[in-house]
């Protein structure tokens, strides 16, 4: 990953701003899951590395931007930019990287920045739905699919496609079907660990994403399973701080419907939608580690 890391750094080293080099230095200890996908189906190359640049730009310039949306004051367990230098500054910096991505990425061929391209369009716009469905409580798990498609499976359905286009495979299409199966898989199973997983793990509070407005699959789930005051009683609870008995109801129901395992099987579901659309060992190592693991 250190190569990615020096692309990153040459794209930005002219622009001499302390703070995106904090930035980049302070959150790039992520999971790199774009990146892993490029390198596994390109194979490492100074365009694939350079191609993982981009893509990694474009992934921190949306999580600077949702953290200015969300008013997150941390990330990755390190405080965000909008903590530091405020909401103006990171909006600002999260457009530096935009351009400086897409400045870089004319370098490649059409069809590898067009693929990209559409990807950053499909997630900004996804961005916007979840701010909509943020107004008040979704229950159309539809809408929710299509939030989660656009926001975060668009930009990892694109690295695999534009990996796959990088050398030329004749299938490429179906490494693009791969990564959209898996992006969907990927973010059901952050919603999950996001009520699973405690503030250690996960950096931030536990059922951080119900307070800040986020109705997730499994409870979108939970509110179809209760009836009459409970669901009032749940519905009552979105977008607010909870105490210790309410996040205890909560995780009752969510124990009592068997809702967290009836998630992780929809997530396994498209894990295995993804492992059918390509033959790659390497492919389906990731899959596995991702989505068929201890929750």
């Amino acid at each position: 990953m250190d190569k990615i890391d020096f692309y990153m750094n040459e794209f930005v080293k002219d622009l001499k701003h302390k703070s995106i080099f904090e930035y980049l230095k302070n959150v790039n200890q992520g999971k790199r899951l774009r990146s892993k996908l490029i390198l596994k189906i390109a194979q490492p190359s100074d365009e694939a590395y350079k191609l993982c640049a981009v893509i990694e730009c474009i992934h921190l310039a949306s999580l600077m931007h949702d953290d200015v949306i969300d008013e997150a004051l941390t990330r990755r367990n390190t405080p965000s930019i909008n903590a530091i230098y405020g909401d103006k500054t990171a909006i600002m910096l999260g457009d530096i990287l935009y351009s400086i991505a897409f400045y870089n990425l004319t370098s490649f061929k059409q069809e590898i920045s067009a693929c990209v391209g559409l990807a950053v369009a499909l997630l900004s716009s996804g961005e916007l739905l979840d701010v909509e469905l943020g107004e008040s409580f979704n229950e159309d798990e539809n809408k929710y699919y299509e939030m989660i498609y656009k926001k975060t499976s668009s930009l990892i359905e694109a690295s695999a496609y534009a990996a796959a286009l990088l050398v030329d495979k004749k299938d490429a299409l179906n490494y693009k079907e791969f990564g959209k199966n898996l992006g969907i898989a990927f973010q059901i199973v952050d919603d999950i660990l996001d009520i699973t997983q405690d503030e250690a793990t996960l950096g931030k509070p536990n059922l951080n994403d119900y307070k800040e407005g986020k109705v997730t699959l499994p409870y979108i789930m939970l509110d179809r399973a209760l009836k009459d005051e409970d669901k009032k009683r749940l519905r009552a609870y979105f977008a607010q701080t909870l105490n210790k008995e309410e996040q205890s109801w909560i995780k009752e129901q969510f124990a009592k419907y068997d809702i967290i395992n009836k998630s992780i099987k929809i997530a396994q579901e498209y894990g295995e939608k993804a492992l059918k659309c390509v033959d790659n060992p390497d492919l389906q190592d990731i899959v596995k580690k991702m989505i068929f693991r201890e929750f």
